[in-house]
């Protein structure tokens, strides 16, 4: 039906025809008449809502109709009235569409329905805009915010439209909340239509009824100047390079090209130094005594350059000649060496502890194990922490500060139950990464009987009752009170939690309405529910539209009220902890529906971070076994035996001669007519005596129970300081103190069988004839506590020392480099405790207190437990079984020892790897690779990543990864962060300006208005949602225009009227304030007054006709003081972007505190952010000081302890440097390994400094005390020290690869099997790369650079048995490493 008229002055529509039904409201009639005038009363209610064009002339409008305008502007007043152009923009449009005379001309019915009366009214029409008109109305809106939705007015008044087309259609659509009747927008006008094109007002417009602020008009905004986002890298870059990188590529191959230039000048010019040398050694009498220096060690490759002048005749000439390090060379008195005071103490005070400890072990034993027990005491006081926030946070973090002031002025942030439904195929089990979950994979999970299960589901959790009897309804959190509904965010809540209405065909029409405009289908706890809340991976077209029934995910988030009241908490996670067993019970039950879920509960996070099964006690015990064997076999092989048949080659003669046993005699004695036992037929196989005699199985037992009692003291000794045990405690410790603890053992041992070798029982066959040593046993009248041989030359030393000596003097040799290594060692863990997260600083103490009581039971107790072994073996007694003994077998008196006592591996050293090594070309191949290994370290070290992923502090099996790879993949919504303001004054005008947002006194740089300003650079600030700001709320909710908002009695005015009170004994707050309500906050409360109406706001409750109220909104956003006279602090809601791995959550905690700090300064407020999340991110605003911080002084303490104890700033900081380099290398690893920057790898750093000196502190020192040393310009100090790095490769290269290397990988390998990808990725990954870095730097490139530029050493006293030690080997055992081929061929 066509009732539409061309001719102007005519009207489409008038008056009202009634309602479609019971409810609704009502319908317009049509109306084909002219427009005409209005009576008094209706004019002056049309210019009260409408303005003031309308103060003359016909309207087609009648009075009903008014006042229904009215009513419908005052609903969406509440929504838009902050922008007046929006405001009068959206009054003028539809009071034109209502009342313009010439409604006629852009008004056209289309279809006419029956009322409930039986009238005549308009079903459908088109209303003609033109699109200027529109778009201008659109504009004007589309940006004004709804602070307490943290939302657009958009999303309410216009369903989200993203153009005035959309805006318009929903604006048109007939539905009960909105318009009666369907209006349709046609695009184009018939010809004798004209379109509607009013002149629509801009927000930015000069007048008072147009200008907008900035929050609801970004045109009025002031710029903000850039800022680099935070995730923004170096913008020095060459290529793909950064400059560091460029610069280093660059100076490594100049080094290289001048290395190369340097050492073959430096070749050629010592060439001739070395032969003028060799022209003056020539010139004298060759029997000088000074050519004999076996006594020097390194001498003997020296005597081509020495004077021979035997007699001291040397001209002063030829001295100066030789230069400073001619002294040494000179008889008598320069052939005692130079002496270190320090180390010689050191050498007697372990000589005499070791001298009491094996003379003495029952005593020992005994006083070892009361301080044991009086240490393990503290195990009463034995707690574990599980609490994730004091397990991570600093007590003093900045973080956990705020958040503490936060939960105690507004309350802890609420607890979160999350469920995340999708559909069963691409799901895989076991995720440790979201890269295990792509959007996009898996098909839709929305269909009706998925919903329909998942409605059950609800269902059942509605009524879940807790182990006490509390049910949802009792914990949840209630924005609208305690009768009000529970916040639950799901997709079932558009359907008002009941399917019963819908069926298979009618569900998708209703989803689509809801997720297209949330605020038609709004929940039982009225919220808008946007779909990014409830469905999750949502498939976007070209176009920008959303496919929502293709969604892959449904999201359900219940909302648990928390508290600081620990009663309340506690049924709060009563209740948790029965919703999480139902879930556990539902998860497989859905897999049969097709569904996957993956959930968590409040409780969920602390329970599975300290679930037991990440303690894998099997792991444990292997590795302890597994370590076990190898000391119990290895330390076996190095004690000095006669010739005698192994394992294999006794087992093998036994099966070769067996069968003669079962032949005649005549035949079986014909065979042979060798008297060799061996060949002997017999019953059982001969085996070995060493086998039983001299295994060390016990001692390796022995070493295990001391690394099992150093760390139960220190567990007893810091729980009685209250220190708590952690999970990292009780899961890594066993491991780092076996692999660290046994490498002494090793040196122990080794040094006792060299202490057997050349003053055992059997050492005078082992000497050559001729050696002046003395063969009878040591003076029975010498006290055994004075035998320090100080006093003695090399002739009184006695060949034969009982076994507590032998003991002792292993302990004085090994004792200093025992204690250089613990006290780095030491020292390192304690400063991890520098690093103020609880569970790293007390990982680094009980650390630190295991390892230095390992080390000090093991240079006691096992120094008597190594002495009672050695009686044992010396008394042929059965290892294991010491009452068993074996009887001596006869051997010949001049059958020497096998071999030289030295095993595979330290014949390998020294034999090959040593002269290998300290070749020229192979050290400039050595330095060459490790210094592009640095290079190359330094250059990955740039691509090292801050941040712990939360799932591998989680078991491997935790139904928690599955539940954090899908909020990874599907969660759309950022979390909330809250501004927090203090120390502001908001009861004055000033404090009011300094935080508001939406009047024009506020200030550029206010809390509200510099948010808004950083929420349209996401990229730099990621905050992508509009501000709850409270005070813009607050005075919006005293307008009154605004009559359902903020009333009083009219007799009273100083009593509030409840929303339910009737109009007529009420009025507006400020009707008829003096001075008025307005824009420009003049007349707006202060002091008193506005305490007054603040606290009315607060508890006013938000209704459809007053959507500004605080109750629900901002009941919680201010902390008012005890008097009621004041706030004390308020807060500002936001949103984070969406939040999808760490370098976001570090990005976006740096730069909420970057703008916090930057409105501090400009509004002279104290304001800070809050998130749920900052506590745990607070550690990376310092954690790159801190590491360099830490690593420096552990360097620095490296330095000094190493330097002070080798006698030489110069091997002390070649020492340092070596271990830096071990630490760089480590570091250029993380990258690789997938290794991210934190706490805990920053104190596996600051270990990694600790155990790297022990590669390098056993090498360092056995260099120092291998040998005078002579000058760095000496012609032949470079061949000096290569004899003496050689000499301490072979007496120590050995023991630091089986004692050191190989037992740190034994005790790390076996943590590859843990379930805990924390301790795989950041233990066993760590402390792989660190052991095979520290070995290849201690062993390799340390030896090369000491051989270079190494400080002069120390050798020990003639007398001493370390002089004695050098002599043996270089007349019968050790060829010195320049010797003649002979010498070396000997071997």
């Amino acid at each position: 039906m066509d009732v539409a008229k061309t001719s102007a002055g005519q009207c489409a529509m008038q008056g009202s025809c009634g309602k479609k039904g019971f409810f609704g409201k009502d319908l317009p009639c049509p109306y084909d008449g002219p427009p005409s005038e209005p009576d008094s009363a209706t004019r002056d209610l049309l210019v009260d809502v409408c303005g003031a064009e309308f103060a003359e002339g016909p309207v087609c409008c009648l009075k009903d109709q008014v006042e229904s305008l009215q009513a419908n502007f005052g609903q969406v007043d509440g929504l838009i009235s902050a922008c007046p152009a929006c405001r009068n923009n959206f009054r003028s449009f539809f009071c034109s569409f209502t009342c313009s005379p010439n409604q006629a001309s852009f008004v056209n019915i289309t279809a006419l329905q029956k009322t409930q009366s039986g009238k005549d009214a308009v079903k459908s029409l088109d209303f003609f805009v033109t699109p200027e008109n529109g778009q201008g109305f659109y504009d004007s809106c589309k940006s004004v915010q709804v602070s307490s939705t943290n939302g657009y007015a958009m999303e309410l008044i216009g369903g989200g439209a993203k153009n005035y087309s959309d805006f318009f259609k929903y604006l048109g659509e007939e539905k009960a909340v909105g318009s009666p009747f369907q209006i349709n927008f046609p695009s184009a006008a018939p010809p004798e239509f004209s379109p509607l094109d009013l002149s629509p007002r801009k927000c930015s417009d000069p007048d008072l009824l147009s200008r907008c602020s900035c929050i609801d008009c970004p045109d009025v905004c002031p710029a903000l100047p850039p800022v680099p986002s935070p995730s923004d890298g170096s913008t020095c870059q060459v290529g793909p390079l950064s400059c560091l990188s460029f610069i280093l590529i660059i100076a490594y191959s100049l080094a290289i090209l001048g290395f190369l230039v340097g050492y073959f000048v430096e070749t050629t010019i010592r060439k001739r130094r070395e032969k003028a040398y060799e022209r003056v050694a020539l010139s004298g009498d060759s029997a000088s005594p000074r050519t004999h220096t076996r006594g020097l060690v390194g001498a003997g490759s020296l005597a081509q350059y020495l004077d021979e002048d035997s007699l001291g005749t040397q001209s002063q000439t030829e001295s100066r000649h030789l230069g400073r390090g001619a002294s040494l060379l000179d008889p008598i008195e320069t052939l005692q060496p130079r002496h270190y005071p320090l180390n010689a103490w050191l050498r007697r005070s372990f000589f005499r502890l070791g001298m009491w400890a094996a003379s003495y072990p029952w005593l020992t034993f005994a006083m070892t194990a009361l301080v044991v027990g009086i240490l393990n005491i503290g195990w009463q006081n034995f707690e574990v922490e599980t609490d994730p926030v004091r397990l991570w946070v600093s007590p003093s973090s900045e973080s956990k500060l705020q958040k503490e002031y936060f939960d105690q002025n507004f309350g802890p942030f609420y607890r979160t139950e999350q469920m995340f439904v999708t559909s069963i195929p691409g799901f895989v089990e076991g995720n440790a990464s979201s890269t295990s979950i792509t959007v996009g994979e898996k098909p839709p999970v929305l269909t009706w009987d998925h919903l329909k299960y998942w409605s059950k589901v609800e269902d059942t959790i509605r009524s879940l009752e807790s182990s006490s009897g509390y049910t949802l309804s009792d914990v949840c959190f209630k924005p609208a009170g305690e009768e009000g509904a529970c916040v639950v965010q799901s997709a079932l809540a558009w359907y008002g939690n009941d399917l019963s209405g819908y069926d298979r065909t009618t569900w998708k029409d209703r989803l689509l309405e809801c997720a297209t405009s949330p605020v038609d289908c709004l929940p039982d706890f009225q919220q808008p529910l946007a779909p990014q809340y409830v469905l999750g991976g949502v498939p976007t077209g070209d176009d920008g539209s959303k496919a929502y029934l293709k969604a892959e995910a449904l999201v359900i988030t219940y909302v648990v009220s928390d508290s600081l009241d620990s009663q309340v908490q506690a049924r709060a996670m009563d209740w948790e902890e029965s919703l999480r067993m139902y879930m556990l019970d539902v998860v497989p039950e859905a897999k049969s529906k097709g569904l996957d879920i993956a959930f968590s509960t409040g409780v969920s996070l602390e329970q599975e971070i300290n679930k037991s099964t990440n303690t894998d006690v099997k792991i444990v015990i292997l590795s302890y076994l597994a370590m076990f064997f190898y000391i119990s076999f290895t330390l076996g092989n190095g004690s000095v035996a006669r010739e005698e048949e192994g394992l294999f080659a006794s087992l093998r003669n036994w099966a070769v001669n067996f069968p003669r046993l079962f032949l005649p005699s005549s035949i079986a004695g014909s065979s042979t007519l060798s008297t060799d036992s061996r060949s002997t037929p017999r019953f059982f196989p001969r085996l070995p005596r060493s086998l039983f005699i001299d295994s060390k199985f016990t001692l390796g037992f022995f070493g295990i129970i001391l690394v099992i009692l150093s760390v139960s003291s220190s567990v007893g000794y810091f729980s009685f300081l209250g220190v708590k045990v952690t999970l990292i405690i009780a899961e890594v410790i066993p491991f780092l103190v076996l692999a660290v603890g046994v490498d002494n053992v090793f040196l122990l041992v080794h040094e006792l069988d060299r202490q057997n070798l050349m003053h055992g029982p059997n050492a005078s066959l082992g000497m050559p004839s001729g050696s002046g040593f003395n063969n009878g046993p040591m003076s029975p009248t010498r006290s055994i506590f004075d035998s320090t041989h100080e006093d003695m030359d090399a002739n009184s030393m006695p060949l034969y020392l009982p076994a507590e000596e032998r003991v002792a003097r292993t302990l004085a040799k090994m004792g200093p480099s025992i204690l250089l290594s613990t006290i780095t060692e030491t020292t390192a863990f304690a400063l991890g405790a520098l690093v103020p997260m609880p569970a790293v600083r007390n990982f680094a103490l009980y650390a630190a207190g295991s390892v230095f009581l390992n080390a000090a039971l093991q240079v006691t107790v096992f120094i008597s437990a190594l002495t009672l072994d050695l009686r044992r073996s010396e008394a042929n007694r059965v290892d294991c079984f010491p009452c068993l003994k074996l009887s001596s077998r006869i051997a010949l008196q001049d059958a020497l020892p096998v071999g030289s006592g030295l095993g595979p591996l330290a014949k390998f050293v020294r034999r090959y790897y040593a002269p290998f090594l300290l070749k020229p070309i192979v050290k400039a191949v050595v330095l060459i690779a490790f210094t592009g290994a640095f290079v190359l370290s330094v250059i990955s070290m740039q691509h090292i990543e801050l941040g712990l992923d939360q799932r591998l502090a989680l078991p491997s099996d935790s139904y928690l990864v599955n539940y954090f790879d899908n909020l990874d993949a599907y969660l759309d919504v950022g979390p909330p962060v809250y501004f927090v303001s203090t120390d502001i004054d908001v009861t004055k005008r000033k404090g009011q300006q300094s935080i508001c947002g939406r009047f024009t006194t506020c200030k550029d740089n206010s809390v509200a208005n510099r948010l808004e300003g950083e929420r349209k650079r996401p990229e730099s600030s990621f905050i992508s949602e509009p501000t709850a700001s409270w005070i813009d709320e607050f005075m919006g909710w005293l307008d009154p225009a605004k009559d359902s908002c903020c009333r009083v009695r009219v007799r009273n005015p100083a009593q509030f009227c409840g929303p339910r009170e009737n109009k007529k004994i009420c009025r507006p707050c400020y009707k008829d304030h003096q001075p008025p309500w307005n824009i420009t906050m003049n007349g707006l409360p202060q002091d008193e007054e506005f305490m007054r109406y603040l606290k009315r706001w607060l508890v006013s409750p938000t209704t459809p006709e007053c959507p500004l109220a605080g109750k629900a909104s901002f009941g919680t956003a201010l902390s008012i003081s005890d008097d009621g006279d004041s706030v004390v602090a308020s807060h500002f809601r936001t949103f984070h972007s969406p939040l999808k791995n760490q370098e976001d959550f570090i990005n976006a905690f740096e730069a909420a505190h970057r703008i916090a700090d930057e409105i501090s300064q400009n509004t002279g407020t104290k304001v800070f952010p809050y998130s749920l999340f900052y506590v745990f991110f607070d550690q990376y605003a310092h954690i790159i000081p801190i590491t360099q911080e830490v690593l420096g002084l552990g360097l620095a303490s490296v330095l000094i302890v190493t330097a002070v104890m080798l006698g030489s700033w110069r091997t002390g900081s070649i020492v340092t440097a070596v271990v830096g380099l071990t630490v760089v290398g480590v570091m250029g690893v993380m990258p690789v390994w997938g290794i991210s920057l934190n706490a805990i790898s920053l104190v596996n750093l600051v270990i990694s400094l600790g155990i790297a000196v022990e590669f390098c502190a056993h090498v360092a020192r056995a260099f120092m005390n291998a040998g005078s040393g002579l000058p760095v310009d000496h012609p032949s100090g470079q061949k000096e020290r290569d004899e003496r790095m050689w000499t301490a490769l072979v007496d120590v290269g050995p023991s630091v690869l089986s004692g050191i290397t190989f037992t740190k990988l034994i005790g790390m390998s076996v943590l590859a099997l843990t379930r805990s990808k924390l301790l795989e990725i950041y233990y066993f990954r760590m402390w792989l790369t660190l052991i095979i870095s520290g070995a290849l730097h201690g062993l390799v490139l340390l030896p090369v650079v000491l051989s270079i530029a190494g400080g002069p050493g120390f050798p020990l006293q003639e007398a001493d048995e370390e002089w004695m030690s050098n002599a043996i080997r270089n007349d019968y055992e050790y060829g010195p490493f320049l010797a003649d081929d002979d010498s070396i061929s000997s071997d």
